[in-house]
């Protein structure tokens, strides 16, 4: 069976003593997880030691960084290496968000590098992929999105491919007052497992948990996750609430 996950992505919110305020009230519900369940924390740079002191110990809770340079080492400033995020025992890191792609012009081919990094280290990427409200009015968005998939994932031996997990982002029905609705989103979701078959086989692509990245709720997280394809979320200004995401968790499957 395959991992169901709910994923909080702080982005660049918060100060380390509200995070650690927001990690106290949600561990403080004491959420007992299934061994198919998954909850990971996204957290900004500086917080990840923080966090991930406050996971230990905490069966299926985890820690990710919200991103790795695409470099090893070297006179790189500012940027964060995949290992010094090994260093501090994360087991996650987030790649190829929608936010990167616009703000800083990232590009499949430099997530491939990323992913190779990520998987040298044994540790776990979490790779976005969607398309633009321009894409999806054109009805190409199937293609779009498979091909963010082959340039970035598909030189990956089948082994290394078991250990990625998807997450879809409707970038069309964010902040644009358009809506996806449940059944928009277990379509995509279905293309790309189909589009991971075709390259990897049936037994590997059911195996991959896709999660959803589209203003997942509190109120629709149970209706979302009840999609034969999805499973989770990759959620956002939610995660920032402790009840909201106690919520999204709780609402695994």
């Amino acid at each position: 069976m395959r991992k169901k996950i709910a994923a909080a992505n702080w982005k660049m919110n918060l100060t380390i003593s509200e995070g650690e305020k927001l990690l106290a009230e949600i561990l403080h519900e004491n959420i007992e997880l299934d061994n198919h369940h998954e909850a990971i924390f996204a957290v900004p740079f500086p917080y990840l030691q923080m966090a991930q002191g406050k996971m230990n110990g905490r069966k299926n809770y985890f820690i990710s960084a919200q991103d790795c340079s695409d470099k090893k080492a070297g006179a790189f400033t500012g940027e964060v290496s995949v290992e010094m995020i090994a260093s501090l025992h994360v087991s996650h890191v987030i790649i190829g968000h929608s936010e990167r792609r616009a703000n800083f012009n990232e590009s499949n081919q430099m997530f491939a590098k990323k992913i190779d990094l990520i998987l040298e280290k044994n540790l776990t990427p979490i790779f976005c992929c969607g398309e633009s409200l321009e894409i999806r009015e054109s009805g190409k968005q199937n293609e779009f999105v498979a091909k963010q998939i082959r340039e970035s994932l598909f030189h990956l031996k089948p082994e290394q491919m078991e250990k990625v997990i998807i997450a879809y982002e409707p970038i069309w029905a964010i902040g644009t007052g358009k809506t996806a609705t449940t059944a928009e989103a277990q379509d995509m979701h279905f293309h790309l497992r189909t589009t991971l078959a075709r390259q990897y086989g049936d037994k590997i692509a059911s195996g991959i948990s896709i999660l959803y990245g589209g203003s997942v709720k509190g109120n629709n997280a149970a209706e979302l996750f009840s999609q034969n394809d999805v499973d989770g979320g990759l959620v956002g200004g939610a995660s920032l609430n402790a009840q909201e995401f106690c919520t999204i968790i709780k609402s695994l499957p």
